[in-house]
């Protein structure tokens, strides 16, 4: 029998990632597998007192649970390595991530990723799909 496939949603504080996260708990039915939703927030940023961002992030978590995930909600200056480590932590098969929108083609975020993770499929659902 194979290992369960574990799979990583990477969400900003932004309603419209609800889309990634059913997506993903699709994928979860599919692989039998967990579900794990992480928001990696800089240290700068503090969107507790942003009320918008603190909202969208109250929403996400309850979308979350609603699916059988958690959300973690991690402070780092470094994204990518921050995942990467929760991934490898939660032995993650899949990562479902929303496209960058176009005035961030130049984020590598999904290249940094992937040559980090080179194990892992991952997902990334076009802005189309909101």
């Amino acid at each position: 029998m194979d290992s369960p496939k574990n799979i990583l949603v990477c969400v900003t504080q932004q309603k419209t990632c609800e889309r990634l996260i059913r997506k993903a708990a699709n994928l979860k039915n599919e692989l039998k597998g967990e579900l794990f939703v992480i928001h990696v927030a800089k240290n700068a940023w503090n969107f507790l007192d942003n009320i918008k961002e603190g909202e969208a992030l109250d929403y996400l978590f309850r979308i979350s649970k609603s699916v059988g995930a958690d959300l973690s909600v991690l402070k780092s200056d470094n994204i990518v390595e921050t995942i990467v480590a929760f991934a490898k932590e939660k032995n993650i098969s899949h990562i479902v991530m929303g496209e960058s929108p176009n005035d961030h083609k130049e984020n590598n975020f999904f290249s940094d990723l992937k040559s980090m993770l080179p194990n892992i499929e991952i997902t990334v659902v076009p802005q189309e799909e909101i």
